[in-house]
């Protein structure tokens, strides 16, 4: 470690140029960490146009404290279902929807039923014990294993055919920044929760920076290896070795955004963002909205194909007042049924989630297939799901699960009984939809049977 404080001095001499560290600094590079860049491959989108296949592509939308099963829950399973009040603005995709009932989140152990909800919801494995309380159960920590929009993504990563830009992208509505088993679903591995990107602005630079910023980039880069060759003769000979190392990644770097054409060639501009809107509670809409747009943009120049849009978080306190409901959801979520007030208030809530779902499909419809034909929904599934099946009793049976749009194999247009079957199998059934053939997933036990019928 000594040679290395050494090298970053005599290089901190040469690199005078402040302007070019402010610059380094703001696009996330440093002249005196490039050894410790990691994944500067999929800083380039893939540019698979000449591809024939049809890509595959997932999104992960959650709603938080359960639904109002009697006004969600289609009465007949088959083709001849109905859609409730919840649903109703799905009507127009209804030949595309899958309704999955009598699903459940059958994992146990630590933690309490909001906690088990969301951050078993993906993973379909255990938490670790931990110091984080809540309700009357038991402490617990994070998950155990990886989430399933991970698990997928990093097997389309592991392709050359299917490799993209990020992998997988989070965007959040309403999210707050505190972090625990009540706010995360997504998980790149044991004890690894991640965050979503709950600021639209975020999410645009992190999106689109790059687009903007690529000609700065090389100009930095040239101007690097400048000065990395300036202080080469005043090295000792082990400085020079780190030198060469700095020099070399330098080298491919410069190489990979040289190679990575589309960034400046979208196939699809920037939405633009209305400015100024602020993450606070009463701008929800316009967030949800502003994150759709993004999220389907960056589908459009295939910068992900795996998604999760997250409303909110388990045990979500907002204030629709958008909707003239002054009563926070997850306190409503606790009253009883026979609370006529609070129990058609939670219908409308839920009827939202339903409508911001239904604005997203459209999205999708509206959009062509890059390459292809039809649209982007005919190769995007959306997951629309909850950490519980009903929010007054807390269970963690019949667990909201409806599928939306294409591109999996599954037979849309129908409700399906899935038999009291633990929600691992679905889990499962996602991953060799993409061809990835687990034998099972998150807790061995509960993918017994195997992945569901969903053809």
């Amino acid at each position: 470690m000594g040679s290395l404080t050494t090298a970053e001095n005599q290089m901190n001499l040469d690199l005078h140029s402040l302007n070019r560290r402010n610059a380094l600094k703001g696009l996330g590079l440093s002249a005196l960490s490039l050894p410790l860049v990691s994944q500067v491959p999929h800083l380039q989108a893939k540019n698979d146009s000449s591809s024939t296949k049809p890509k595959q592509r997932v999104i992960f939308m959650f709603s938080p404290n359960g639904t109002i099963p009697k006004h969600f829950w289609p009465e007949k399973d088959g083709e001849d279902f109905e859609l409730k009040t919840i649903t109703r603005p799905l009507e127009p995709f209804r030949d595309r929807l899958l309704f999955l009932k009598r699903l459940h989140n059958k994992v146990r152990g630590d933690g309490d039923n909001h906690m088990r909800g969301m951050s078993c919801l993906l993973t379909g494995v255990e938490l670790f014990p931990g110091n984080i309380q809540g309700g009357s159960d038991t402490p617990a920590g994070w998950p155990k294993g990886i989430s399933i929009d991970h698990e997928i993504s990093n097997f389309l990563q592991a392709k050359e055919e299917t490799r993209t830009r990020f992998g997988v992208l989070h965007f959040g509505v309403g999210v707050l920044d505190k972090a625990d088993p009540w706010t995360r679903m997504s998980y790149a591995g044991p004890n690894q929760p991640v965050a979503p990107l709950g600021d639209p602005y975020e999410a645009y630079r992190k999106l689109y920076g790059n687009v903007r910023e690529k000609k700065q980039i090389n100009s930095i880069l040239d101007d690097l290896k400048t000065d990395l060759s300036q202080v080469a003769d005043k090295l000792s000979p082990n400085d020079r070795k780190l030198l060469v190392e700095h020099s070399l990644l330098v080298d491919r770097m410069g190489k990979e955004f040289s190679r990575s054409d589309n960034l400046k060639n979208l196939a699809g501009k920037p939405p633009r963002l209305e400015e100024g809107v602020e993450n606070l509670n009463d701008n929800l809409p316009t967030l949800s909205r502003m994150q759709v747009d993004l999220l389907v943009n960056s589908f459009v120049n295939d910068f992900t194909r795996v998604a999760t849009l997250q409303f909110t978080k388990s045990v979500g306190q907002a204030k629709m007042s958008w909707l003239d409901i002054n009563e926070r959801h997850h306190t409503l979520s606790h009253e009883p049924d026979k609370n006529k007030d609070a129990y058609e208030k939670l219908i409308r809530i839920n009827t939202w989630f339903a409508e911001e779902l239904a604005y997203l499909l459209k999205k999708l419809e509206s959009t062509p297939e890059p390459g292809h034909s039809g649209s982007m929904l005919d190769h995007t599934l959306v997951v629309w799901t909850n950490e519980l099946g009903k929010g007054n009793s807390h269970t963690l049976n019949d667990i909201p699960f409806l599928l939306a749009g294409g591109g999996f194999g599954f037979k849309m247009g129908r409700s399906l009984s899935c038999e009291n079957n633990p929600h691992n199998r679905l889990l499962l059934s996602l991953a060799h939809a993409v061809g990835h053939p687990l034998k099972s997933f998150g807790n061995p036990k509960l993918s017994a049977g195997g992945p569901l019928d969903l053809g």
